[in-house]
């Protein structure tokens, strides 16, 4: 009721400093004169709480929203808006209150609480309000100051943690979802995203949001936080919201960007490290290990390989994984780490997945590429050193060869070296004893040469791997060849360099018994192999390899060889043929 006065008494708009001053003045009683020729009174203002933070006081032209208690000399209340539980909502300073009021609100502070004494010309004077204010009634307000902003306002936003990483900023038509806690000015919650267990996810510039949260959010970065303070011609208005916001209300928010996408996003890649020596880059049919963290855009962890110590294995651009990832892997380099961000619509959409990726969640993977191989690859050989003079004969199947060798990962890991052991390694080339790979690798070359194998896992330990070796790994070797002697045809343990004697069992029966048991068998064989005129199984045991040559020609194994019984190999292939036929 007291809103109504008389605008004798209307202030021009003046800087609070300036203003406070006045009333300074004005409570000396350097007012105007009363009739009597004493001064008037202006309005007495006793502060007694001012809020600690103030930033912005109440001018003249503002909108303000307060509540009050009205009371006479002797304490006895005549008006409160407590009692309509409606605040009052009005501008100030334009003769809409009693002078006494407009300049009692004067450079008041959210939050602020005063008591106003009103002399009676400031109030309603000497008429006073029939059957409510008496005449020349001093007038005793205890007001709070709850809201105030100016149709001059804009959205106010105030950066209150900066994101370390930005990829990018929010623009009109992104998609964002965002955490928020919202009050009125006075610090009044109305609402809050965390209560709810989801963030809040709209588009921005649509239509979806009130105005001054469309303009708050623009230029906002993943992870930053920020205050918002929108005016209420921003907000709801001289409308409201329900119960919760009053009409004329100014709406705070402290708000969490947790990320942003807009729908004709595509992936993005940022290179972290590349390795020097990329000589090929991962195509769609690859086969592929990699290590990766994954996280959301706020950096929220929610998968990483590391922590189950093994990498991913996977094709790329087979469809085995989300479309983002599948996209973002190609065009890798062994050994290179890369950061993948996959918008919703390349990575689980709307719904996300499991407890962990919520619905619409932009995805950042931070990969590093271990290796990556195809079904259809061979071995990949570069030799790193030849001996410079001439090599007429180099390895092949049958050979034996002794060799020294070091296999790691593609990534570095150090596996297994022959230089961990006294003598080189050995083997005879197609006789399955080591990996395919190695065995491919290892042929063609000139005693003292070395060479760079890398072996993809089909060719070498497969899916499945072996002690030490992770599934369907590629391996790299650094061999060098020690030595190589001519090995054997298929199925011989023994061949002669010249034609074997013509009476080659006379020859071998030393003591002409008829009969050769294993001493003279073996005494024969070596004597002929230290002559030079035949030569055993490389890297076999000779006396083995012996004892093998006697038990085939021991065809009763009665311990003895006779006439009947000794047959060269070629012969028997022979007579193998002609029962064939």
């Amino acid at each position: 009721m007291f809103l109504v006065g008389s605008p004798s008494h209307t202030l021009r708009r003046l800087p609070i400093l300036r203003l406070l001053l006045l009333l300074q003045v004005l409570e000396r009683g350097l007012g105007r004169a009363s009739p009597a020729g004493a001064p008037l009174e202006d309005v007495v203002i006793e502060r007694y709480h001012i809020p600690r933070a103030c930033p912005r006081e109440v001018q003249m032209g503002d909108f303000v929203r307060y509540h009050y208690n009205g009371t006479f000399e002797d304490g006895k209340k005549f008006d409160s808006s407590y009692d309509r539980t409606t605040l009052v909502a009005i501008i100030v300073g334009v003769g809409r209150l009693i002078t006494g009021m407009d300049r009692g609100l004067m450079g008041m502070c959210v939050n602020e609480r005063r008591r106003l004494i009103v002399p009676p010309h400031l109030g309603y004077g000497s008429i006073g309000v029939a059957g409510l204010i008496p005449p020349d009634a001093t007038l005793y307000f205890d007001v709070v100051l709850l809201d105030v902003w100016n149709k001059a306002d804009t959205v106010q936003m105030s950066i209150l943690l900066r994101s370390p990483y930005c990829p990018r900023m929010v623009q009109n038509g992104d998609f964002v979802r965002y955490h928020y806690n919202g009050t009125l000015l006075d610090g009044t919650a109305f609402d809050n995203s965390y209560s709810r267990g989801g963030t809040y996810d709209t588009y921005i510039g649509s239509g979806w949001l009130i105005k001054g949260m469309d303009q708050g959010l623009l230029g906002m970065c993943p992870g930053e936080k920020r205050k918002i303070i929108i005016p209420p011609f921003l907000a709801y208005g001289e409308k409201g919201y329900g119960t919760v916001i009053p009409p004329q209300a100014s709406l705070v928010f402290h708000v969490l960007l947790i990320d942003v996408h807009n729908p004709k996003d595509t992936v993005q890649l940022e290179t972290l490290e590349l390795p020097q020596d990329c000589v090929r880059r991962a195509v769609a049919g690859d086969f592929m290990r990699y290590h990766y963290n994954g996280s959301l855009m706020d950096g929220t962890l929610f998968d990483s390989s590391y922590s189950r110590n093994h990498t991913y294995n996977t094709y790329v651009g087979q469809g085995y994984i989300i479309p983002g990832m599948d996209q973002g892997l190609q065009g890798a380099c062994i050994g290179e780490r890369r950061r993948i961000t996959v918008p919703p619509h390349l990575a689980y959409g709307e719904n996300g997945t499991g407890d962990k990726i919520p619905g619409s969640a932009v995805l950042i993977f931070d990969v590093h590429v271990i290796d990556f191989h195809n079904p259809a690859d061979p071995v990949e050989i570069k030799t790193l050193f030849r001996p410079p003079e001439n090599c007429n004969e180099t390895s092949k199947i049958g050979d034996f060869i002794r060799y020294h060798y070091n296999c790691s990962l593609l990534d570095g890991t150090r596996l297994f070296s022959s230089h961990d052991y006294e003598a080189p390694q050995q083997a005879t080339l197609g006789a399955n004893k080591v990996i395919e790979g190695l065995d491919r690798g290892l042929q063609g070359m000139c005693v003292g040469e070395r060479r760079q194998l890398i072996v993809p896992p089909h060719l070498a330990h497969g899916e499945s791997g072996a002690r030490g070796v992770p599934g369907s790994a590629v391996l790299l070797f650094e061999v060098e060849l020690v030595s190589r002697e001519d090995g054997l045809p298929t199925g011989y343990l023994f061949v002669w360099h010249q034609d074997p004697p013509p009476s080659l069992f006379e020859d071998m029966d030393l003591n002409k018994d008829g009969e050769v048991p294993p001493e003279e068998f073996s005494s024969f064989i070596k004597a002929q192999v230290n002559e030079g005129k035949g030569r055993l199984m490389p890297g076999q045991d000779p006396d083995k390899t012996i004892g093998d040559m006697f038990q085939n020609q021991d065809r009763n194994q009665d311990g003895k060889i006779t006439a009947e019984e000794l047959k060269l190999k070629s012969d028997e292939d022979r007579e193998k043929i002609h029962e064939e036929l």
